[in-house]
C-alpha cells in the first residue's frame, strides 16, 4: 500500500499522482489517459482503452451430454462474449446438445458451425441487463412454483405438477445470468457500474438468488414426488398447505429486507424472517407425527415433500442473513 497527498491546483482541481511502478507495469505514461470508477466509497483507478469482447476456446473432444452442457454453461457464466467450441470432428449429437445448452442461455446464439467449430456469440448488451430485475424474478417464479408444487399435490393434479417443473428451467437461466453478470462485476469495475449497483450489492443479489434457485429445484421435487402419489388424506393436506404458507412468508419476508433501502427497517424484516424460521420446524415436526399413521410408502413420499418444504424456509433464513449483513453498519476505512 501506498499513501498519496492530495493536492489542490488552480484553486479548484484536486489531483493526486499515480505510483511509477503501477503505471510502467501498464503502459501508463505522460499524456495517456485514465479511467475512474466510483465504487460505494472506493475510487478505482485503470488504464484507459477499447473494452474488446471476451473470447474463449473450449476443446470439446470426446466431451458428451451434460459434461458437454456444463462446459458451454461454465464459459457462459466465466463472462466469455465469444465462445469457440473446437474438435477435430464436432459430432451431430454434440452439436444437438451445444443448441441446447446454448437455447437454455439468455442471450445466446449460434453463429457458425463448420465440421471442427462451433461458435457462439452473446449478442446482450451487458448495460440492458439489470441484476435487480432478475432476481425480483426469480422471486416471483420461485415462489409460484412453490405454492403451485403443493397445490398440485393436494390436489393430485398432474398437469400443474408438470408445468412447475418446466419453470424450473426458466428460474435456471436467470440463475445464470445472475452468476454471470456477478462475475462481470468481480472481474471489471466497468461493468459494475453498467449494471448500476455496487460489487457489494451484486455480491448480496448473487448469494441470495442461490437460494432462490435452490427453493425451485425443492419445489420440482415435491412435483416429481406428487405425480407418484395418489389422493393424501385431509388432515395432512391441510397441514401441508399451512405448512407451505408459513415457508411462502418466511421467502417474501426475506426478500423484502433484502430489497429495504432503510437500513432499520430492513433489520427488522431480516429479524422478523429468522425467527419465523423457528416456527417452521416445528411446525414440520407436528406435520411429520401425522405421517407415522399412514402405510410405509406414503409416509416416506410425504416425508421427502415436507423436508422439502421445510428447507425452503431454511434458504429464506439465507436470505434474511444477507440482508442483516447488507444493512449493518459499514467499518470505516
Amino acid at each position: 500500500m501506498e499513501r498519496r497527498k492530495v493536492q489542490m491546483t488552480g484553486g479548484s482541481t484536486f489531483t493526486v499522482s499515480i505510483p511509477k511502478e503501477w503505471a510502467r507495469e501498464n503502459d501508463v505514461s505522460a499524456g495517456d489517459e485514465v479511467e475512474f470508477y466510483a465504487d460505494s466509497d472506493s475510487l478505482l483507478l485503470l488504464p484507459a482503452g477499447e473494452v474488446d469482447r471476451l473470447e474463449g476456446t473450449l476443446d470439446v473432444t470426446g466431451l458428451e451430454g451434460e459434461d458437454l452442457r456444463r462446459g458451454v454453461m461454465t464459459m457462459y457464466v466465466s463472462g466469455f462474449d465469444v465462445l469457440r467450441l473446437e474438435a477435430d470432428r464436432i459430432t451431430s449429437d454434440q452439436r444437438r446438445v451445444i443448441r441446447e445448452a446454448t437455447q437454455g442461455l439468455v442471450g445466446l446464439e449460434v453463429l457458425e458451425e463448420t465440421s471442427d467449430e462451433v461458435v457462439i456469440q452473446d449478442l446482450l448488451d451487458s448495460s440492458e441487463l439489470s441484476v435487480h430485475n432478475a432476481v425480483r424474478r426469480m422471486r416471483l417464479i420461485s415462489l409460484s412454483m412453490l405454492a403451485d408444487a403443493v397445490d398440485a399435490l393436494v390436489e393430485n393434479d398432474e398437469d400443474i405438477a408438470r408445468d412447475v417443473v418446466q419453470r424450473d428451467d426458466d428460474v435456471d437461466r436467470l440463475w445464470f445470468v445472475v452468476s454471470r453478470i456477478f462475475r462481470g462485476a468481480l472481474r471489471s469495475p466497468q461493468a459494475a457500474q453498467e449494471v448500476g449497483v455496487t460489487r457489494e450489492t451484486c455480491f448480496d443479489y448473487h448469494s441470495s438468488a442461490r437460494q432462490l434457485e435452490r427453493v425451485a429445484d425443492h419445489a420440482s421435487k415435491i412435483s416429481h414426488v406428487g405425480m407418484e402419489l395418489d389422493e393424501i388424506p385431509d388432515e395432512v393436506a391441510e397441514a401441508l398447505l399451512d405448512l407451505r404458507e408459513d415457508v411462502v412468508e418466511v421467502i417474501e419476508t426475506a426478500m423484502d429486507a433484502l430489497f429495504e433501502e432503510e437500513n432499520e427497517r430492513a433489520t427488522e424484516l431480516a429479524n422478523d424472517a429468522r425467527a419465523q424460521v423457528l416456527d417452521i420446524d416445528e411446525h414440520a415436526r407436528r406435520l411429520n407425527e401425522l405421517l407415522r399413521d399412514l402405510d410405509a410408502e406414503q409416509a416416506q413420499h410425504l416425508s421427502l415433500v415436507v423436508d422439502s418444504v421445510s428447507r425452503s424456509a431454511d434458504y429464506g433464513g439465507n436470505i434474511a442473513e444477507t440482508a442483516l449483513q447488507n444493512a449493518a453498519p459499514r467499518p470505516s476505512i
